[in-house]
């Protein structure tokens, strides 16, 4: 299994160092990183997002605050719901494509066992998932400095980047699900239907208070998006969360090695 596991994990990394898809996830993780600075950078002076002419500013951006903490709080915030979007297409291109390009089979009659390569996409998609994470911690920091906020310290900056690196963490293993709905959907389309579907129902969800028990809910419930007086999901929201991340993987792995390809 380790020498078929290593074979595979080379593959797939070679495909996606000449694949455009990851890299446009760097593009789109930047992008993030700018718009949070730009909020951050409209908080400090609420005039200006008056004297640009948005509407209702202020009472959409009343509730944050121009600091350090709360600037890591609205990455995460950032990363909980467009990671789901930004993580989710990595992980439905990483299995849809086979069936897309038509290597499937081709993949399958390889020497490598279906449940190494399973487990290889799954590993490249998490450290893909975490390298885009940092990214935008980088990202975050550097705003953060060129805007001076206040409230810097090593510990709140070491809590920031941890708060972040966590809900990018349980973000990443949500989308095994949509790895899963790709490979039984034999292509990009029904992975992309499930995707849309948990960032919708998980926001409706989180609304009707029933995030901490809802997985796609608790990222953004440990982010902080309810607001401060909201309960934190604790560790049954986090377990959840485990469960669902390990179980569509065991899933993908159980289906690759059983489903019928020849059609």
């Amino acid at each position: 299994m380790s020498a078929d596991l290593g074979a595979a994990l080379r593959a797939e990394w070679l495909k996606v160092r000449h694949s455009r898809v990851p890299w446009a996830s760097v593009g789109a993780i930047i992008l993030a990183g700018l718009v949070s600075g730009f909020f951050m950078f409209l908080l400090q002076d609420l005039r200006r997002a008056r004297s640009l002419g948005l509407v209702g500013s202020k009472a959409q951006l009343g509730a944050g605050t121009a600091d350090w903490s709360g600037y890591f709080s609205l990455a995460a915030q950032v990363v909980s719901v467009g990671g789901l979007i930004i993580f989710g297409v990595l992980a439905i291109w990483l299995f849809g494509r086979e069936f897309s390009d038509r290597t499937a089979k081709d993949l399958l009659a390889l020497p490598t066992s279906r449940s190494a390569v399973v487990v290889a996409k799954l590993l490249v998609g998490l450290l893909w998932c975490l390298a885009l994470t940092a990214l935008l911690v980088a990202v975050t920091l550097v705003l953060g400095l060129l805007l001076r906020l206040p409230g810097w310290s090593p510990l709140v900056a070491l809590r920031g980047a941890g708060l972040v690196l966590l809900v990018g963490s349980l973000t990443a293993g949500l989308t095994a699900a949509y790895g899963l709905a790709a490979s039984m959907g034999r292509g990009y389309l029904p992975g992309v239907a499930v995707m849309f579907l948990t960032v919708l129902t998980a926001q409706v969800v989180a609304v009707l208070g029933y995030g901490a028990w809802f997985p796609w809910s608790v990222p953004s419930l440990v982010a902080g998006a309810a607001g401060p007086d909201q309960a934190q999901p604790g560790w049954p929201g986090l377990a959840v969360v485990l469960v669902v991340a390990v179980g569509c993987g065991a899933a993908t792995a159980t289906w690759w090695e059983r489903a019928d390809h020849a059609a």
